[in-house]
């Protein structure tokens, strides 16, 4: 008998990838927010009682960072007391819990990839909030907490990186942040990482889960031309500090992934990743 696995918040980007991806590797029944409400403990309780998973994969997420400043109750809602209810769940039916984190629980002032070990120092209620859901979720006895950052790809896909691509498509002027660095994540790569370390059976914990290496969104902006056959797109480098961002962003958000690969999980570099996403994204135009 194959296991089972309960995906909730299928709806989402990685939610709909996980739930696309795991079926190689389990039974899956998948949730979206307006199937299970994570925040109503009740619905929480109901769901993973009917169904008796092996693992319980939370991609239920407030993904909004500058929303956040303006409405902490519901991020802190969604991304952190609803992991306390997952891992007591997991506790009380005996599941392992897998939960996504992020790269913003850094302060961004780095100058080499940060490891699981770094201290985090959030800044602002989003990053704030994804750091709680981390700490709660290390409730559950058997739990993955894995990091991943500038999330592209997947069935739902409306990510930075296809907003670059699409400009850079169009002939379109496009604008990227020569100041942020970061280790992009392709969830393809998620996905299979998240399988490779359910099937290892490796040890509870925080794992960063992010292609290898890691670049500017300018650098990453050139790339996506270069490979899209457009090496002279109009690319115009900004800084964050022009953005007017709302809530504070870590600028150099590069993480190290040797600890999954310590594990026997090696995540293709951000370049590969690019290029398969961007040669499936010519194969379904």
């Amino acid at each position: 008998m194959r296991r089972l696995a309960l995906v909730l918040g299928a709806g989402g980007q990685l939610g709909d990838a996980m739930a696309t991806g795991l079926g190689r590797h389990y039974e899956v029944v998948a949730r979206t927010r307006n199937e299970v409400d994570v925040t109503v403990p009740d619905a929480m309780h109901a769901a993973v009682a009917s169904v008796l998973p092996d693992v319980l994969i939370n991609c239920a997420a407030y993904t909004n960072v500058d929303g956040a400043e303006q409405d902490p109750v519901t991020a802190l809602a969604v991304n952190a007391s609803s992991v306390r209810t997952m891992a007591r769940l997991a506790a009380e039916f005996d599941v392992t819990l897998v939960h996504y984190s992020t790269d913003f629980v850094f302060d961004g002032v780095a100058t080499a990839p940060y490891r699981e070990t770094d201290a985090p120092n959030p800044r602002g209620t989003y990053a704030v909030s994804k750091l709680l859901g981390e700490w709660l979720a290390a409730d559950a006895p058997r739990h993955y907490v894995l990091r991943v950052e500038s999330l592209f790809g997947g069935p739902r896909a409306k990510s930075s990186v296809d907003r670059i691509l699409d400009g850079i498509l169009a002939g379109s002027p496009v604008r990227a942040f020569a100041d942020r660095t970061v280790s992009p994540s392709y969830v393809e790569d998620v996905v299979a990482a998240t399988a490779a370390l359910l099937a290892r059976r490796s040890p509870s914990g925080v794992y960063h889960c992010v292609n290898s290496g890691y670049t500017t969104w300018s650098g990453l902006a050139h790339e996506v031309a270069r490979i899209a056959g457009r090496p002279d797109a109009p690319i115009t480098d900004v800084s964050m500090d022009d953005a007017q961002l709302v809530a504070p962003r870590p600028k150099f958000a590069a993480l190290a992934n040797a600890k999954l690969a310590a594990e026997g999980v090696i995540m293709p570099t951000w370049q590969q990743a690019i290029e398969r996403y961007v040669h499936a994204r010519a194969g379904h135009a």
